[in-house]
């Protein structure tokens, strides 16, 4: 089958490998439909702690089952699934805390290789975080299960944002879900600032009431207290994973408001957040880190309910072979997300 490697930074290849064939309890999917991620272009531009080089690429799809492992009960050949590509080990110290976005071995058994005609899936993550998709369900958007998996678990951290006055910072895939999730919950006003003009207007058409342009009001204290009455935002989810904007972020929040650093700085970053602020302002700072199983399941069930425009993000779907323009127009910002089509 054909798969693409990243040999090494800025070095992405096709290769022809044999097709994967099941352990026990594992099944083999055909991929019908994966998608791109800003991880994925930051892996691609730089390597990534979690991806040691040379690794398969990509690590969000959809597909059906061709093959069963043994003992493998519920599936199928022929199931149309949704997958997403980690899951806790259950037995750990800190999965017995119930912490099992923190799981000590989850990211060890890490499905990568999703930009291929196959993958195969672990038995943890078969008993987990696997899940049929609906006939009705396009292919490209059930791959969306895991972003928007780590978006929906941010916002289970969150209190209720109905009535409250919420700013997304940061105009990518991740931010964009966020916002989607957001609106679900009617805040009195929600605002998203980001750049690149074909992003911030399809905020504006998946339903944010304020779209800012960071390149046209690069002070991003002075955009949220313009659009708030001088009061800072109740919630403000932070996207960027930018030091500045950490800081401007608690900056923006208004008075016992609470900032979500979702967006995460690159390893070893020290940031000078006020404490002043949070101080006098009783501040709720959080920090957050990949999804649960039950973020993933209540994930399928924003999919699965067609109440989340997230047929916006995939800006086009292409065929795998012309992988090496599909990530330079990435590079390039052409789009949101790109569907890839293995068999295109």
């Amino acid at each position: 089958m054909r798969q693409l490697f990243l040999q090494a930074p800025n070095d992405l290849r096709m290769r022809e490998i044999e097709d994967p064939r099941p352990g026990p309890g594992e099944v083999i999917v055909e991929v019908r439909g994966s998608t791109t991620c800003g991880t994925d272009l930051k892996t691609l531009r730089r390597g990534h702690p979690k991806f040691p080089m040379p690794t398969p690429f990509g690590h969000e799809f959809s597909g059906v089952i061709t093959d069963l492992g043994e003992g493998v009960k519920g599936w199928s050949v022929g199931s149309e699934v949704m997958c997403a590509p980690t899951a806790p080990c259950g037995n750990c110290a800190v999965c017995r805390r119930g912490l099992f976005n923190l799981c000590q071995t989850c990211m060890d058994g890490l499905i990568l290789g999703a930009f291929a005609e196959k993958v195969r899936v672990p038995a943890h993550i078969v008993g987990k975080n696997l899940y049929s998709k609906p006939k009705e369900l396009d292919f490209f958007e059930a791959a969306l299960m895991e972003p928007l998996a780590c978006a929906v678990y941010g916002q289970q951290q969150l209190p209720s944002l109905s009535g409250k006055s919420v700013a997304i910072i940061g105009a990518g895939p991740i931010g964009l879900l966020h916002q989607m999730l957001a609106g679900q919950q009617q805040p009195k006003q929600l605002l998203m600032i980001g750049r690149r003009a074909a992003r911030l207007a399809l905020a504006d058409q998946v339903g944010a009431d304020v779209v800012i342009d960071s390149e046209q009001e690069p002070d991003l204290v002075d955009a949220v207290m313009a659009r708030t009455g001088g009061k800072g935002a109740d919630v403000i989810i932070e996207c960027t994973g930018q030091p500045e904007v950490w800081v401007d972020s608690v900056r923006a929040t208004a008075q016992r408001g609470t900032t979500l650093l979702f967006g995460g700085c690159k390893g070893g970053t020290r940031v000078p957040l006020p404490f002043d602020i949070i101080w006098a302002r009783a501040l709720t700072v959080l920090g957050v880190f990949h999804f649960t199983p039950g973020a993933v399941a209540e994930s399928r069930k924003h999919l699965c309910s067609g109440n989340l425009p997230v047929r916006h993000l995939i800006t086009e779907v292409r065929p795998m072979s012309d992988y090496l323009q599909i990530f330079e127009d990435l590079k390039s910002g052409k789009a949101v997300k790109y569907g890839i089509d293995p068999k295109g």
